[in-house]
């Protein structure tokens, strides 16, 4: 079989109704020209509004793209819990189904914020489109999934996709992990005897729907689709946080224009100041968080609370500078992508002028101090 996408698979039906929404919903179109729930804030959310102060923002409305992920859990309890409206922002959240989108969409100022995968957020960078990081919205949270039948339990972790046609999606943190993983175990991709096939999709939904077709074995996850998998009988091969090689690796950042970042400076930092609120309210309040996260990703909230709160993944807003340049580094030398300055393209001053802001404020917040300390470490 050879690398191509495969046309005409039925996608499964849980999939089709995956981009749950809440509160007063409309369908909007993205900029690739998908279909899209966008979702506006609770009406406890909107009440915050009157008592912000908007004096020194450029800018109030805001539009927010995500995946159909629970990582992305920090921009659902921002809207949810009220955050955004706290420091006078007017947040549309709307759902896209794949990084180019979304990238497509910031450049032409339909999206002001898009949280995007680190590995396509990089190439973009590399081939000159003006996108800046400047925060961070999940770290881990993927890997690959077997059929239960092709799962040859002698095998441990990346040698079960040996001799395995495999769904993923090109320029994704996912086929870069899977790609850095073979090539530490010595396993070639391609057809034949004891390679690797990898058949590549357009999106993670797509990939995940080619479990459904004979001809694949295994496919990449993000958050929730592990979760998924196994709820629907298939094997995990690896989670990536479960990987030596993996762990702690930036997946998901916020992710802007840059033009945008340095015309609407005060709109952005009032945005992080949301995100910020947001995590520290993910670590004190799971049940409301998982409540907040099924608004928009409505599956079983079991399945949300192992994901969000598995190990398998964290949601933190930190950019992670240090560690996103590591992975730079890593997919330049895959072959992913041309090196580049990779400096011009990062923005921690908005997240850490956000964060010290907060912590004048509370002082005392233990969230917030290990949020400083881990951002001194790594920036």
């Amino acid at each position: 079989m050879k690398k191509q996408i495969i046309a005409g698979l039925a996608v499964l039906t849980l999939l089709t109704g995956f981009t749950g929404c809440a509160g007063t919903s409309t369908t909007g179109t993205s900029a690739g020209g998908t279909s899209t729930a966008e979702t506006t804030v609770t009406e406890a959310a909107a009440a915050a509004q009157d008592t912000a102060d908007t004096s020194a923002l450029e800018k109030t409305d805001f539009s927010l793209g995500t995946l159909n992920s629970t990582a992305h859990l920090l921009g659902f309890v921002a809207a949810e819990e009220g955050f955004f409206k706290e420091e006078g922002l007017n947040v549309t959240v709307t759902q896209f189904s794949s990084a180019s989108e979304l990238a497509n969409a910031l450049e032409s100022e339909k999206l002001d914020v898009a949280f995007i995968g680190s590995v396509p957020t990089l190439t973009f960078q590399s081939q000159g489109h003006e996108l800046s990081v400047f925060g961070g919205a999940m770290t881990n949270g993927h890997g690959y999934v077997i059929k239960h039948e092709k799962n040859d339990e002698s095998k441990n972790g990346i040698e079960k996709l040996v001799d395995r046609n495999v769904a993923s999606v090109k320029n994704s943190i996912q086929d870069a992990e899977l790609q850095i993983l073979l090539k530490n175990a010595g396993i070639e991709i391609g057809e034949g005897e004891g390679k690797v096939n990898i058949v590549y999709f357009d999106s993670q939904k797509d990939a995940y729907a080619a479990l459904a077709n004979d001809s694949i074995d295994a496919a990449s996850v993000y958050s929730p689709y592990a979760s998924l998998a196994q709820s629907q009988g298939y094997d995990i091969v690896y989670r990536c946080s479960e990987e030596e090689a993996l762990k702690n690796q930036p997946c998901c950042r916020q992710v802007a224009y840059t033009p945008s970042l340095e015309k609407y400076p005060n709109s952005f930092k009032a945005f992080e100041r949301a995100l910020i609120k947001a995590y520290k309210f993910t670590q004190e309040n799971e049940d409301k968080t998982i409540t907040d996260v099924k608004q928009y990703i409505d599956i079983e909230e079991d399945l949300i609370r192992t994901e969000v709160y598995g190990g398998y993944g964290t949601s933190n807003p930190d950019p992670d500078k240090q560690g996103t340049a590591a992975l730079k580094n890593s997919i330049v030398e895959l072959g992913y992508t041309e090196d580049y300055d990779f400096d011009a393209h990062y923005n921690t001053k908005i997240y850490s002028e956000a964060l010290e802001s907060l912590i004048a404020e509370s002082p005392d917040d233990k969230v917030y101090a290990e949020l400083k300390a881990h951002f001194d470490e790594f920036e």
